[in-house]
Parts: structure tokens; C-alpha cells; sequence
């Protein structure tokens, strides 16, 4: 078989010398439009982890690569008058040249043909003898750009500005380094990789770009800069260039990597930001993907070998690039927590990216995560509670006012449609599904999307409050968790509009009925569905009714005893379908601008907020984003957000999506929480998130960075009412409220618990990496 690799970076070669090394009369030619010395940039950097696995694929080059790496365990973070050091996290750094040296030595030691200076046609005319291309031609990629259409490439280039330099200064820690200036926030992500040489990379937001004059400074101009601006952390050394020209970060993905015998790989193929460090890590786990794929199907067809390693390393080329895309985003927006007490600000900048937690955190930082939970516990206590905070709890079990109610935690039961009353009225499911969850301990709990009217009804199995039996039915359930439990109850009412007259949810979501609807109204005469019914364009008439069914609704939830009321105004429902440009068409003074889209939810909530008492707390809950292109965007959720705040709106409940039915979100752990982030942060605003959280853990970690105010959780709480109490006994939270029934069995909790967390403490400390040059030199001896 005859291979042709275009790009001499690591993914290229590392692919080059595992396919030759395994299959050694397949001829392999590397081209590479540079000399074998040219190299751009400084260092790389590779976690324990992927030194490891570089180890079961070519031992031998891992003998070279770690006897030329410098090795550390700590990540230090420089901000304000705080110098933080978090251990057990295992890197290694090696020069860039050192290691394509390494691997051009390697490669050649096994018969792959290496041409350097040589540019080849994107057309790939002169390759067509090659029974496999692998476009490995980095972020510019020739090969890519020639077939974009087909790959469905995407760039998306980044905001903030960044420079790739290096120093002289050594440095035992991957360190970064916040200088806040008369510009703007400077911020320096910096690691050592050889014995007095360090990798500097510098990044400012395009505003901070701008009015430092960066623009107007060529290379060595701008290091004499930046060495003033840092001067204090270089201690004396020099900045060093090496093409270290301003650019943008280029975010890049394919919806294909495989045209015919092409497959793309590294850089050419997709990006991840450098704060996460993964550009190299990616690229040679690229190299080794593919070749697995190669033995998977016997080492020879190429056909199935693209496609099985498309399929089976697409998903984690996408984990971490949402990892990474995450990541940059908090860099990109590091004002927003710049007034953070410092050891909050640290804790953020630690978990940005999801990958370590407050658990996590606890295990290789303990000293730093007991320093968060008395920070988490001093804001608290400045909020005129009266906490302990010297031997503070967990920060999910601080607590939290809205006006004159105050929430013993911050556990939320999610609103969850349950499609189960009848004709609008909750019956012994709906008394039995609330009691349980109010007694599991939680702080605040959620009431399903309840209906103002018969016609507001998603489906006909959804609760409502618009007669005198649903007041009673739900009075009854409010005495209940009252008298049984210290969780304040939140009933949500909501209106369908065009998402109305739909099936039961295990029957078909958001399809419309077959037999036995009701009209729907919305925003625009626009149907959800292509089959869905198509709902009539409200009138004024239509508005002032719906005003009065929520106002008659709100007076009954008064005398039904709720703590909390919210306004559904997400999802595509009927307040939503104002608020978003992809459902609201309007040419009246209710369409157009977003303060006009979101004028007629305004009028709701005001005359809601009239009847409900004042020391009693409203939310509304909205899509922060569509998920869609032209649809709302983060910044749009902090304007609405706003709106309703000004309005007196004490709590923004921060979703997502569901707007049209052609979106597309971006799934993951905790997916909504960063829109939660910026409404709360940047709009200095109360928020409660929701979505994909599941563990005590991510509640820990979202509250004690300062990422909400509030954790809803849905899926947990359908299979465990009594998540919270499971929780209080993991963290040792005494204060937890129990009714005396149960009592017993969760002295036994307590005691288990304890036990349990002693044990797994024991095991993870045990098992625990250890990144040390030993431990690395004996791995490969």
C-alpha cells in the first residue's frame, strides 16, 4: 500500500511511523512545505494520560519524547494578591523542534520517506498513484480548503487576540498569570518545556487589542510591550518571538473528514483552544485513531478504515473540542469575574471547562476547596445570613433569600410535565410525586408547567389553575409539602400557544392531536410541525384575555399558599413565541425589536407581579438561546433578562432552545449552565440553571463558582426524591431537614455515608497519578 502524507507535523508523522512500524513494506512518503528545522512556536505540552498511551503504540519513540520532557504537577494561577497552586494534575512539556526531531529521527530509523521543501498541488494531481492522502497541513490546510464544500468545513475565528512567545524564565508550574492595566486585562498562559525556556502565550480581548495600540507593533515591538506589562512574572527575562504575530483563534470543524482516499487529520481536521493545551495532544491521538482503524479491518482496506475511524473518533474530537470551546469562552470574557473574590475567581478559571470539579478538586487540592467553601460561606453570611464561616458546608447547602422567602439549599426540583391530570385537575399522582421530592430535602421545588386556561394546555393530560377544583386540588398539595418539609413551592404557569393541543409526551412529543383539539393562538400564524396545526395570529382581544387568565390564575395560586410564583416564558410556548425573531413575525408595535417582541410578556408578568404580594419572589423562565442561526443569542437573554428584572423579576430561570424544531444544541454535561453564567455575571442578576445536571458534585461546582444562584434538576429527581438527603450525608450537611418518620434511616445515611467517603478517599488517593520525571523513566526502562 502506498501512503502519502501531506504535513511533516506530529499527527502526520506519529501516523506515519505507527503504519510503517506495523506494516513495514507499505511505502510511506511525508511532504512538508518547510525546511526540517523550521518550527513555529515554542513548546507542547501532554498530559500523564497521553504520555501513557503514547507508550502502548510505539515504545520507542516514548523513550525518546520522555527523556526530553519537563515534567510538573501543578497548575499556579496568579490573580490579584492571590498566588494559587492546585496539584495532581500531571504535565509534561517538550520543545516543539525536539519533538518533531524525535519523530523525523524516528520515522526515518524505519524506512518512511521524509520530503522537505516541498509544496504539494491541493488538487493532489500529482498523488493520484497513492492508495491513501492524509491532509495533515495544519490550520491552513490546502487540501481541506480545495474540497470545503464536501468536508462542510466551519471557521469560526475567535474574538480575543493571542500571541505564541516564549522566555527564559523557568517555571515549575503550568502557571497563568491575570495583569489587569490602564488598557485592559492582560492574561499569560505559560508552562515550561526544556530546563530555562518557557512557552508565553499572551491574550486580550479585542478591545484591550485596540486601545493598547497592539495593531500599530510588530513583533519585537510587541514583546518589549508585553515584557512591561508582565514584567513583574518574567522576573527580570526576556520575551522571545518566533513569528509571533496577533492573530485570532480559528475554531475549526468538518462535518466529513473523508473524501475518497483523503482523510484529514490534526488541525486540518478540527481545533482546540490552547487553553485546554490540546492542539498536539489531539492531533497525535488523531494519528493514533487512525491507525486502529487500519488494524480494525485488517491493515488494508482503506475504504472501511476512513470510515470506521470517522465513526468511532468523531465523538471525542467533539467532547473536547466543546471542552475547549468552553474553556475559551471564559477567557474570553474574564471581565466578568474579575470582581470575584480571588479564591472564587481561581475555582472558575479551574472547573471552566468541566473536566474537574469540586470533587475532583477536593481530591488533589483539599486546603484550596475547604478555602472555597468559607469563601462561598462568606458572601453568604454578607447576604445577612448567619452562617459558620470557618468550618463552612458544602455551597450547596448555604442559603439563599428571594425577598422575604428564604431556601434552606440550593438543590431545585426542575418543573417536570408529569401528563397526568385530568382535565386540568392534579390528582393523588400529583400529591404523591410532590410530597416525595419536598420531603428528599430539597430547597425549592417546582410545580409542572401549569395551564392558565383550558386552551393554554400542552396536552390534555397537563395540570392547570383556572377553576375553583384546581385551586383546591393544588391547596392541598401545598398543605402538604407545608406541613412535611421546610422546601418552598414554586408553581410555573404557562400558556402552549402553538405547541398547544399535543399528544402525551410518551405518545409523541410536540405532535399534534389526532382527534379531540382545541384552536391554539401565538406570536405569527407559524405551525411547529409542518403537520402541526397552525395557530392563529393573536389580537389585542386575544391579549387582554390571556392577561386576565394569567392575573385570575396568580390570585389563586395566592390563596392556594405557594411561596414563589414563575412565568413560563420559554420553549417556544406563547410568551416565548413573542420573544424570539424565529416565531414572532409581527409588523405591529409587538414585533420587530427585541424590547418590542418582548413588550407583551412584559404586560403579562407586570400585571401578575400586581396581584402577587410583595415580599413574595417571581421568576420567569427563558431561552437564552434558540440554537439556531438568526434566532436569540446570550446577549439578547441578558437584555430580556433585564427587561423582566427592571419589572421585578427576582430570579432568572436560564434555559435553552426549543423554539423551533429545527435546532440544533450543543449537548453536554451542564450545556446550559454557561448561558446561567452570563445573565448572572454579566447582568448582575439572580439565575437559576437547569439542564444535564446530575450529580451533588456539579452543584457544588456551579454554585461555588459563581456559574447560578440556584441547581434545577429533572432526571435525577424522577428516579431519586430524596437525591438531596443522599447528598447531605455525602457532605456531611447535619443540618439537613428530615421529617421525624425518617429520622432513622438517615442517622443511618449519615453513618454509611461517612464510611463510604472515607473508603473511595482512601482508594483515589492510592490510585492517584503521579507526574514525576521518575515515575515516567521507570515506566519506560
Amino acid at each position: 500500500m502506498k501512503i502519502n502524507v501531506v504535513g511533516g507535523g506530529p499527527a502526520g508523522l506519529y501516523f506515519a511511523i505507527l503504519m510503517k512500524n506495523a506494516w513495514p513494506d507499505t511505502q510511506i512518503t511525508v511532504f512538508e512545505r518547510n525546511r526540517p528545522n523550521d518550527t513555529f512556536g515554542f513548546g507542547v505540552v501532554f498530559s500523564a494520560e497521553t504520555l501513557a498511551n503514547f507508550e502502548r503504540y510505539d515504545r520507542e519513540s516514548y523513550r525518546a519524547i520522555t527523556d526530553n520532557f519537563a515534567y510538573w504537577d501543578d497548575i499556579e494561577i496568579h490573580f490579584k494578591d492571590l498566588v494559587q497552586r492546585v496539584g495532581g494534575n500531571g504535565f509534561a512539556g517538550c520543545s516543539r523542534m525536539t519533538l518533531l526531531n524525535l519523530l523525523q529521527q524516528r520515522a526515518r530509523a524505519l524506512g518512511v520517506e521524509l520530503r522537505f521543501e516541498t509544496e504539494v498541488d491541493p488538487s493532489l494531481a500529482a498523488m493520484r498513484d497513492a492508495d491513501l492522502i492524509i491532509a495533515a497541513d495544519g490550520v491552513n490546510s490546502a487540501i481541506r480548503a480545495a474540497h470545503q464544500q464536501h468536508f462542510g468545513t466551519k471557521i469560526d475565528f475567535r474574538p480575543n487576540k493571542f500571541t505564541w512567545m516564549g522566555s527564559t524564565r523557568p517555571l515549575d508550574a503550568f502557571s497563568f498569570f491575570f495583569r489587569e492595566t490602564e488598557y485592559g486585562i492582560f492574561i499569560a498562559h505559560t508552562y515550561q518545556y526544556e530546563p530555562n525556556h518557557s512557552t508565553w502565550i499572551l491574550e486580550v480581548q479585542p478591545e484591550t487589542f485596540q486601545k493598547a495600540g497592539l495593531d500599530k507593533l510588530d513583533e519585537q515591538q510587541s514583546a518589549q510591550f508585553l515584557e512591561g506589562i508582565f514584567a513583574k512574572e518574567l522576573q527580570g527575562h526576556r520575551l522571545l518571538i518566533n513569528r509571533s504575530m496577533w492573530r485570532n483563534f480559528p475554531r475549526i470543524s468538518n462535518e466529513r473528514w473523508v473524501k475518497d482516499n483523503i482523510v484529514l487529520m490534526g488541525d486540518a481536521k478540527a481545533t482546540a483552544h490552547f487553553s485546554i493545551g490540546s492542539g498536539t495532544k489531539l492531533a497525535m491521538e488523531d494519528a493514533c485513531a487512525l491507525f486502529d482503524s487500519f488494524r480494525a479491518v485488517g491493515g488494508r482496506d482503506v475504504a472501511k478504515a476512513l470510515a470506521h475511524f470517522e465513526t468511532e473518533r468523531r465523538e471525542e474530537v467533539e467532547k473536547t473540542q466543546h471542552a475547549a470551546d468552553v474553556s475559551l469562552v471564559w477567557f474570553e470574557h474574564v471581565d466578568r469575574f474579575w470582581n470575584m473574590e480571588p479564591t472564587r475567581f481561581v475555582f472558575g478559571l479551574m472547573t471552566r471547562s468541566k473536566a474537574i470539579t469540586y470533587d475532583n478538586l477536593r481530591l488533589r487540592a483539599p486546603e484550596f476547596v475547604d478555602e472555597i467553601d468559607r469563601a462561598t460561606a462568606r458572601d453568604v453570611s454578607r447576604q445577612g445570613f448567619d452562617v459558620d464561616a470557618e468550618h463552612p458546608v458544602a455551597p450547596m447547602f448555604q442559603p439563599f433569600r428571594l425577598r422575604g422567602m428564604t431556601i434552606d439549599n440550593r438543590v431545585v426540583v426542575s418543573p417536570m410535565c408529569q401528563y397526568s391530570a385530568t382535565d386540568g385537575l392534579p390528582g393523588d399522582w400529583h400529591l404523591v410525586h410532590y410530597g416525595a421530592r419536598a420531603i428528599g430535602g430539597a430547597g425549592l421545588m417546582f410545580t409542572e408547567m401549569t395551564d392558565v386556561s383550558r386552551d393554554a394546555r400542552i396536552s390534555p393530560g397537563c395540570a392547570g389553575m383556572y377553576s375553583e377544583a384546581h385551586e383546591a386540588a393544588w391547596k392541598r398539595i401545598v398543605d402538604f409539602v407545608h406541613a412535611n418539609s421546610r422546601a418552598k413551592f414554586c408553581l410555573q404557569l404557562g400558556h402552549a400557544g402553538r405547541k398547544g393541543a399535543t399528544k402525551l409526551m410518551w405518545e409523541g412529543i410536540d405532535e399534534p392531536l389526532e382527534s379531540g383539539a382545541w384552536p391554539i393562538m401565538a406570536a405569527s400564524p407559524l405551525p411547529y410541525f409542518p403537520n402541526s396545526q397552525v395557530p392563529r395570529e393573536m389580537t389585542r382581544a386575544d391579549m387582554d384575555e390571556v392577561v386576565t387568565d394569567y392575573v385570575a390564575a396568580t390570585k389563586r395560586a395566592v390563596r392556594a399558599g405557594f411561596d414563589m410564583l414563575e412565568v413560563h416564558a420559554a420553549h417556544g410556548y406563547l410568551l416565548a413565541s413573542f420573544i424570539s425573531p424565529l416565531t414572532n413575525k409581527r409588523t405591529d408595535g409587538y414585533g420587530g425589536s427585541l424590547e418590542n417582541r418582548t413588550r407583551f410578556p412584559l404586560e403579562v408578568f407586570r400585571a401578575m407581579r400586581a396581584e402577587w404580594p410583595d415580599d413574595k419572589p417571581m421568576s420567569v423562565r427563558i431561552s437564552a438561546t434558540d440554537w439556531v442561526d438568526g434566532g436569540l443569542t446570550g446577549d439578547d437573554a441578558v437584555i430580556v433578562a433585564r427587561l423582566f428584572a427592571d419589572a421585578g423579576c427576582d430570579l432568572i430561570d436560564v434555559s435553552t432552545g426549543q423554539t423551533v424544531a429545527d435546532s440544533h444544541p450543543v449537548y453536554g454535561r451542564m450545556y446550559q449552565t454557561p448561558f446561567s453564567d452570563q445573565i448572572r455575571n454579566e447582568g448582575g442578576l439572580a439565575t437559576m440553571c437547569v439542564g444535564a445536571i446530575t450529580t451533588a458534585d456539579q452543584v457544588n461546582t456551579i454554585v461555588a463558582a459563581g456559574r447560578a444562584d440556584l441547581v434545577a434538576l429533572a432526571r435525577p429527581h424522577l428516579v431519586d426524591p430524596s437525591f438531596t438527603l443522599h447528598a447531605a450525608a455525602w457532605y456531611g450537611a447535619q443540618q439537613i431537614h428530615c421529617p421525624p418518620q425518617y429520622l432513622s434511616g438517615l442517622d443511618q445515611l449519615f453513618r454509611n455515608s461517612a464510611r463510604d467517603r472515607e473508603e473511595l478517599t482512601e482508594l483515589k488517593l492510592k490510585a492517584k497519578p503521579k507526574a514525576h520525571v521518575t515515575q515516567w523513566r521507570q515506566a519506560a526502562e
